[in-house]
């Protein structure tokens, strides 16, 4: 079985549960550690021999260029993750066009190759802003990533479809690879990545990728930030302060 693991490229303090705390005209004042937690993961793939795809923000492209080109030198997908990770449904249609289309243009730029593939950021192509798919293929995006079949308060469509499958709209078609789900008790419980990897046990996680691969007979895929490698990462507080594990520590226990 053919599994998918997928990187979304941002750094620490431009996740969504900051966005009240710390504004996108911010960033720079913010100490940069992406560029060198995204090497750690690139040589932890290198020494398990591992492809994946990375859904990289426009904006972290525009600044750290030379890394997009090694992520590509070394073999992995470039895909697009938008600029500056912004929730789809807070944009109208032509925002999110420009947004599309900036972010895509950035890295095709950079590495001189197509970019086929979209993830919205913190998963919010929901019910009400499911007329982005239509703008994606406007766009020449291929396929999404975008659609979590979960029940959540900022995301997530749970009567979607748990594996890849097409969308058909308006004539035309679009691929969507939904993040890994554990189909129990007449629900769907998310074990694709990151809080949901960080904090659920790893024996329960083994359980249901396994049974997903092996009674399902369907791929799994994952995600995971370059930040949830960084065990000295500053601290900010967002409006749930919760310590996590960093993934990091897992580093020679694999999946």
């Amino acid at each position: 079985m053919l599994n998918t693991l997928t990187i979304d490229v941002e750094d620490y303090y431009m996740v969504s549960a900051f966005a009240n705390r710390i504004k996108f005209e911010d960033w720079h004042k913010f100490e940069s550690r992406v560029e060198k937690n995204t090497y750690i993961l690139l040589d932890l793939l290198d020494l398990y021999g591992v492809r994946a795809t990375f859904f990289i923000l426009g904006w972290v492209a525009e600044q750290h260029p030379g890394l997009v080109k090694e992520i590509d030198r070394r073999g992995h997908e470039l895909a697009s993750h938008g600029y500056n990770h912004r929730l789809v449904y807070e944009l109208t249609p032509q925002e999110f066009r420009e947004d599309t289309r900036k972010s895509k243009g950035i890295i095709e730029d950079i590495a001189g190759k197509p970019v086929i593939g979209y993830r919205a950021t913190s998963f919010s192509i929901t019910e009400r802003s499911i007329w982005a798919l239509d703008i994606l293929i406007e766009e020449g995006l291929l396929y999404d990533s975008s659609i979590f079949p979960i029940r959540h308060d900022r995301y997530g469509m749970p009567n979607a479809e748990r594996f890849p499958h097409p969308i058909k709209s308006n004539g035309r078609t679009i691929i969507e690879f939904p993040p890994s789900t554990y189909h129990i008790l007449g629900k769907n419980i998310p074990v694709a990545g990151g809080g949901y990897l960080r904090l659920l046990p790893l024996w329960f996680t083994k359980t249901a990728l396994r049974k997903i691969n092996d009674k399902e007979k369907q791929p799994t895929l994952l995600y995971i930030h370059p930040w949830e490698l960084d065990a000295e990462q500053p601290r900010l507080n967002g409006s749930h302060a919760l310590h996590v594990p960093s993934l990091y520590q897992y580093k020679t226990n694999p999946l």
